[in-house]
């Protein structure tokens, strides 16, 4: 999953890009509001999390411009304004979520991990096909109840597959999810970590999990 984290001050954007890095998600800042706009709108991300208090442009008008546009994409709300007022504001513009500082990761990690189960519509953090379990929450993977042991981007990148199952994914699309904004997509980086996932959760006499569609990408697809 990719993540637009949008904090004008960069000490606490990084710490929140550790944070969720380390839960394998992808993560993209920005410090004003004004960029965070751009980026949301030139890219394709999974949830925002998005300060009030910013330069350019306050966080409650990129909210509000995001939905006129008729953006759907979760947003987290996160400030330093703890009012009651202040959180229905957030509310009443289009945030799905609002946390105040300071605040504790682990619960910004939850509140994350609960927005994108409801905008992917899981009812549960297990994604099972056929005996390959990736496990959401724990950030697990098992196949025949053997435990495999992923990278992040691994990881993320069967994640992405197993929430698209049936679907064919360009590279495009893996780019655009999978990595951030530096990621060059003109690299073969995402054919090389398709042939490592490949190796550590393929068992030798068993059908492929992972098809390549010849000239369109990759799909996992259940029976």
């Amino acid at each position: 999953m990719r993540i637009l984290v949008v904090e004008d001050e960069k000490r606490l954007a990084e710490f929140i890009k550790n944070g969720l890095e380390e839960q394998k998600y992808s993560v993209d800042l920005a410090f004003d509001g004004e960029k965070a706009e751009f980026l949301a709108m030139t890219n394709e991300y999974d949830l925002i999390i998005l300060d009030i208090l910013l330069p350019q442009k306050n966080g409650w008008e990129v909210c509000e411009s995001l939905r006129k546009a008729g953006m759907n994409v979760p947003i987290l709300m996160l400030s330093a304004l703890s009012e009651v007022s202040d959180k229905i504001r957030g509310l009443e513009k289009g945030a799905d979520d609002y946390l105040a500082k300071p605040f504790v990761i682990a619960e910004l990690v939850a509140r994350v991990k609960a927005l994108l189960r409801r905008s992917h519509r899981m009812s549960q953090s297990v994604i099972k096909i056929r005996n390959l379990e990736l496990d959401i929450s724990a950030r697990k993977v098992r196949r025949a109840g053997r435990e495999i042991q992923l990278t992040n981007k691994e990881f993320s990148l069967l994640e992405y597959l197993m929430m698209n199952k049936n679907r064919v994914i360009t590279r495009t699309m893996i780019s655009e999810h999978v990595w951030d904004i530096h990621f060059d997509a003109g690299s073969n980086v995402i054919d090389v970590i398709i042939n490592f996932l490949r190796k550590k959760i393929e068992i030798e006499g068993e059908e492929k999990i992972i098809q390549t569609v010849r000239g369109a990408g990759y799909m996992i697809q259940d029976e």
